[in-house]
């Protein structure tokens, strides 16, 4: 019999199946030659270097508290797709072009839908009012309790996978209802900073109103106290399970194999918090991105259910066995995903809606730090210029756009207190300058 030639690892890579279960953890029994698990330091080697790139991240970056600007948010983010990629050629030389396609699909679905996370840890941070240079610890925190709680369901999912052939039809309608729950409820993430883990938090602990740092705990009046911080942390971890209620059955739809699974969804995580402070600015011009985000769970919520017609052995469908349909290829996934994004980031960026949004974002973001800021009267005074030239551009929108600004309240009165702050301010000035 002629021996199988390649590294240990190629050999490896070619012996397991689909499912890429690690030893002692796989639902189904494995065979004697090891066929139905990945190499167990192929696992371990995997964990413990993204273990490593998360601790370097807080000891080198998020342990000092500081705003990272653009070049530096941009050279890390790179940095950290770049990892991701390489990764995937890996997986593409090693694992097969099958394997690779399941990876770069999944990564790419994994990544979008991280982008979508970004607009919520926005809002909960906006609406505590989160230092800025202490944002980044928070969404370290939350990139590692997503990681957690994904990785807890895709075992779970993996297992649910392999034991219950229907489990394919529950993921597949599960993300068609999020598609049209997505579209049709685009603004329920304002209420995401004020969930059941805050309220509970808020209920059984004293909480003071103000941040000491970073720190979880402070004194006030000589009893130790929760600060907000935790309270943000608790709004983000418990919006995370939600999250991967989503993204878990999504790469669920595009492959099987637990190894890539868990790797596209860890890279996507990986450069999170850099892409946070690169994409702050255009996050909310991103205004037809869940319709992408919906176009792509539905699209992945067919093609569950089309597999799972495949290998129906539901007894009150067809009789229970399998139904002849056309199965979507993952490659075919892939241009359609890549080609939704593609679409949806264009169509946000060149539409004067977005426009519209994009500046009602700036000049709501500027009106609260102006408000907020108690710093260098300089630095309030720049604030107050960016200000007054975002709503120049506004004044310049369409009247379409202009009527629905007026018409929004909140935002309106907002600018109004910036502007009566900033006349009082000037007369304090002039008044101690005579």
């Amino acid at each position: 019999m002629r021996k199988p030639h390649g590294t240990i690892i190629e050999i490896h890579w070619r012996r397991c199946d689909e499912r890429g279960f690690p030893p002692g953890l796989s639902p189904v029994p494995a065979g004697p030659d090891g066929a139905t698990m990945m190499p167990a330091v192929l696992w371990w080697s995997t964990v413990l270097g993204i273990l490593a790139l998360l601790a370097f991240d807080y000891f080198f970056h998020v342990r000092r508290a500081h705003v990272p600007g653009l070049s530096e948010a941009a050279v890390w983010s790179s940095i950290y797709v770049g990892i991701a990629l390489l990764f995937g050629v890996g997986v593409l030389i090693f694992g097969g072009g099958a394997m690779g396609a399941e990876y770069f699909a999944g990564y790419v679905t994994e990544k979008a839908l991280s982008i979508d996370n970004l607009f919520v840890f926005l809002v909960i941070m906006t609406s505590f009012r989160v230092p800025r240079a202490d944002q980044q610890k928070v969404l370290l925190f939350g990139i590692t309790i997503s990681l957690i709680v994904r990785t807890a369901f895709i075992f779970l999912g993996a297992t649910l996978i392999n034991t219950f052939a229907w489990v394919f039809y529950v993921f597949g309608v599960v993300l068609l209802m999020t598609a049209g729950n997505i579209v049709t409820h685009r603004d329920s993430d304002e209420r995401s900073a004020d969930n059941v883990m805050v309220r509970l938090a808020r209920r059984l602990f004293p909480t003071s109103d103000v941040y000491d740092g970073d720190k979880l705990f402070t004194v006030v009046d000589g009893r130790r106290v929760m600060t907000p911080m935790v309270l943000v942390m608790a709004a983000i971890g418990s919006t995370d399970i939600l999250f991967a209620l989503d993204s878990i059955p999504a790469i669920f739809g595009l492959t099987q194999n637990t190894y890539v699974v868990f790797t596209a969804t860890a890279f996507s995580l990986l450069g999170l918090r850099q892409l946070y402070f690169l994409l702050n600015g255009l996050l909310d011009r991103l205004v037809y991105l869940s319709f992408g985000l919906a176009a792509i769970l539905a699209f992945i919520g067919v093609k569950l259910i089309l597999h799972a017609l495949h290998e129906n052995n539901v007894p009150f469908i067809n009789d229970g066995e399998p139904v002849p349909v056309v199965e979507i290829s993952t490659g075919v996934s892939l241009v359609v995903i890549i080609g939704v994004l593609v679409v949806t980031v264009i169509a946000s960026l060149t539409s004067a809606k977005g426009r519209a949004v994009n500046l009602v974002a700036a000049a709501r973001r500027h009106a609260t730090e102006y408000l907020t800021c108690e710093t260098d009267p300089a630095v309030r005074e720049d604030i107050f210029q960016k200000l007054l030239a975002e709503e120049a551009q506004l004044r310049r929108l369409p009247e379409k756009y202009r009527a629905r600004i007026r018409e929004e309240e909140k935002l309106m009165a907002l600018l109004r207190r910036a502007h009566a702050d900033h006349e009082a301010a000037a007369v304090a000035g002039r008044r101690s300058s005579g």
